[in-house]
């Protein structure tokens, strides 16, 4: 060997703590670059004109137009996010809404089976009644399809 060999003790614990610290800012700093890349094409408020122009500026100039960016328009940076994420909530939440009631505005048969399950412990059907109920629903024809078990029944 030529060149003398390099332990880690050899490298002091200062030095350590900036190159993690350079590692840190470098990583957070390509964060804010991807961020600002995603909101110029968010905006909706902004023209293809405006969008190509920062894009441009953030791109041959990445420091200064970035920090230009978030200076000129990172308060409504945050309301876009905060605007997006609640339109993919409530889209999520109006999924989960539609698949519960069975995708086509009909019950659930899990809604059913609990309903059932309640008619029986109320006492107003037989356990032999609950089981021909339950088979039906659970093969898909609904709970009150021919068994007497339903809205007319459930009000006995």
């Amino acid at each position: 060997m030529s060149g003398p060999t390099y332990l880690a003790y050899d490298y002091p614990l200062l030095s350590v703590f900036w190159s993690m610290l350079l590692l840190f800012l470098w990583i957070m700093w390509f964060v804010l670059l991807f961020r600002v890349v995603v909101d110029i094409f968010r905006d909706d408020d902004m023209s293809g004109w405006a969008k190509a122009g920062w894009l441009v500026f953030t791109i041959l100039l990445p420091f200064l137009g970035v920090f230009v960016y978030v200076i000129a328009r990172g308060k409504n940076m945050g309301r876009r996010e905060v605007a997006q994420a609640r339109a993919q909530q409530t889209a999520f939440d109006d999924y989960i809404r539609q698949t519960a009631k069975g995708g086509d505005g009909r019950s659930s048969s899990v809604d059913e089976l609990a309903r059932l399950s309640e008619i029986r412990s109320r006492g107003d059907i037989t356990d032999e009644e609950f089981r021909r109920a339950k088979e039906l629903v659970l093969s898909g024809h609904g709970a009150s399809a021919g068994t007497g078990v339903g809205p007319t029944a459930a009000g006995r």
